[in-house]
């Protein structure tokens, strides 16, 4: 199987379960609004325990049950291309985390490498 390295950007955007824009999950909405720009893929997290700038804990055990659990949504591209998202995430983010990392792509398999 062939191997291709390259350079990229890693996207990362920390919002909460509950988080909607546009009277629907945020999270959903950001990964829909990554595929219209035909960005190279998109991933959400869910967390199991977290917590943000309210200081509150969120966490999935049973006996302590948050419907506002942490969510990552990921998404590695070129830098031109998470530099379109940007200007979106002003729009659509009232409240979250986004972070911004140099990474190296190692891609296997036929597909070509990120842009």
């Amino acid at each position: 199987m062939p191997k291709i390295a390259s350079r990229a950007k890693c996207l990362r955007i920390y919002i909460g379960e509950t988080d909607h824009y546009n009277g629907r999950a945020l999270y959903q909405a950001l990964v829909e609004k990554a595929k219209a720009l035909d960005m190279a893929g998109a991933t959400v997290f869910r967390g199991v325990m977290g917590y943000g700038a309210n200081s509150r804990i969120h966490t999935a055990k049973i006996t302590d049950l948050s419907s506002d659990l942490p969510l990552m949504v990921e998404i590695i591209d070129s830098e031109p291309y998470i530099n379109k998202l940007l200007p979106y995430l002003d729009e659509m983010l009232q409240e979250g985390l986004v972070t911004i990392e140099d990474v190296e792509v190692i891609k296997y398999g036929k597909k070509p490498p990120i842009r």
